[in-house]
């Protein structure tokens, strides 16, 4: 009689999920628009979308032009993390993101994860992270918005690998200034002392620290730097996207 029960009740959760696809289908990130039953994007859309391919900077990711090693930017300013990988090229994948980070489409995290587990597993199996860090968002901006679109991806990404999360491990303690028109220098210079961890779960742990958007890796080494303070081994990073133009 327990089976039976159990089954019928896995029948009726099965069911109501159905219901919920069709009244409520889920938005593809590329077109915006109602996916397909039981998909997360369309067909179409899916092949627009560019993997960021080889050669890459083999410390920051970036997408390098030709050659191969390390970027300019990188041989200019040494990191706090080990290395870091994007899953996109940023161009087809800029106008997913920026309605992802401001106008609430947070349903795109099931399918950023997905993508990044396929795309960079490699990269997952070698860098074996013992936890999931996210870049934190200021008081200011997370009153403001609602959420931390790192931390619905970092939560997705951590339950597609069974890599444990920690969303407290970072916090933003001062607000910042936008990074966008800033220079290199000025960005480090604003974030200097804007990010603390108050946890001890990531002492002896090699971190995957993960973000949206690589751009100068200002951020990104901010966070690291903090990370390794606080007793991390190791700082390996994840983006979705990262290249020039940003």
């Amino acid at each position: 009689m327990t089976d039976t029960l159990l089954l019928l009740k896995d029948l009726l959760k099965r069911a109501a999920a159905k219901a919920v696809d069709l009244v409520y289908p889920a938005r593809c990130p590329v077109c915006d628009n109602a996916a397909p039953y039981g998909e997360k994007i369309c067909l179409d859309c899916l092949r627009s979308l560019k993997a960021l391919r080889y050669p890459w900077c083999e410390k920051c990711g970036k997408k390098l032009n030709f050659g191969e090693g390390i970027c300019g930017d990188c041989k200019r300013n040494e990191h706090s993390f080990v290395r870091c990988r994007s899953v996109f090229e940023y161009p087809c994948i800029s106008n997913p993101v920026y309605r992802f980070k401001y106008l609430g489409r947070r349903e795109y995290a099931a399918f950023f994860a997905e993508s990044s587990v396929k795309i960079l597993g490699d990269y997952l199996a070698m860098t074996k992270p013992d936890a999931i860090v996210c870049v934190p968002l200021s008081k200011r901006k997370m009153l403001k918005r609602g959420y931390n679109q790192a931390e619905d991806y970092a939560g997705e990404v951590s339950k597609l690998t069974n890599i444990p999360f920690y969303p407290g491990a970072l916090k933003r303690v001062r607000n910042t200034a936008p990074m966008k028109l800033l220079s290199p220098a000025e960005r480090q210079k604003n974030l200097k002392n804007a990010f603390k961890s108050g946890q001890s779960v990531v002492k002896s742990k090699r971190i995957l620290l993960i973000d949206d958007i690589y751009t100068t890796g200002a951020t990104t080494d901010a966070c690291a730097k903090v990370l390794l303070e606080a007793g991390a081994e190791s700082v390996y990073c994840m983006t979705l996207a990262s290249g020039a133009g940003i």
